[in-house]
């Protein structure tokens, strides 16, 4: 069937289904994994189909979108968005379940690049950074979460917005210079803060004592490099990252 121009979804309904997103791992189990978030972020937007919820077509979209589907929960919402299109232009099933099984790995490998290894560590080593300038502790746990927060659900915005202007055409997005120059670019910015913030938030824990700041930094040093020695899956600054946080943490709440 040819696609014909969807009506325009509201607003309204693009909040619900943003709202909905945020529990997109609800229902996560083995056969499924998010496929059932999956369908319920959709559903607001299945029943514009024809004859809306009583009619075939949106229990049939329900139906194929509760099936099984795995990928990254922030960038589900590309999924979330460009599958809605699909349905809305009236795309042949079929069609639409090769683009559900495709995007998976994609949306998968780049959100955990992005996110995780990306913007998570980034906003850690950011509130470590104002805590080794003096920020107490409820400033580094209000700037942490605020900060993470912030970003990803601009993430979740601008990906279900992103998901429903491209449609069938994803690959497009995922394609963009943005996503494979912004892992690097945040791994350039992490490198450069933590040489900052690890020396000044140990500095700001032993205080004066140069001998108690010598042997912390020696730990951290040693801690680093046994771990990249010995676990290749462990990477020694993150391991050195988090005992420090650990350190830090104990030193102000003791």
């Amino acid at each position: 069937m040819v696609p014909v121009s969807p009506p325009a979804l509201p607003w309204s309904t693009r909040v619900v289904m943003m709202l909905r997103l945020f529990a997109v791992q609800g229902a996560w189990n083995y056969e499924t994994m998010i496929g059932n978030g999956i369908a319920f972020a959709l559903e607001p937007a299945l029943r514009y189909l024809p004859d809306g919820r009583d009619g075939p077509a949106y229990r049939a979209a329900v139906a194929r979108h509760s099936g099984y589907f795995n990928a990254h929960p922030y960038l589900a919402s590309l999924a979330v968005g460009a599958l809605a299109r699909a349905e809305l232009d009236r795309v042949d099933p079929a069609l639409i379940e090769r683009m559900r099984s495709a995007c998976c790995g994609p949306l998968g490998s780049t959100g955990d690049r992005l996110i995780w290894a990306g913007w998570l560590p980034l906003c850690s080593l950011m509130a470590l950074f104002a805590f080794g300038l003096g920020l107490g502790p409820l400033g580094v746990v209000v700037l942490f979460l605020g900060t993470y927060n912030l970003g990803h659900v601009l993430v979740r915005f601008w990906a279900i917005d992103a998901g429903w202007r491209e449609g069938l055409r994803l690959a497009s997005v995922l394609a963009t210079p943005a996503f494979r120059q912004a892992p690097v670019l945040i791994g350039r910015i992490m490198a450069l803060l933590a040489g900052v913030a690890v020396p000044l938030a140990v500095a700001r824990v032993v205080g004066a004592d140069r001998v108690a700041l010598v042997s912390a930094l020696g730990v951290a040093l040693c801690w680093t490099i046994g771990t990249a020695l010995v676990s290749r899956r462990l990477d020694g600054w993150r391991a050195a990252l988090a005992a420090v946080a650990a350190y830090v943490l104990y030193s102000t709440v003791l």
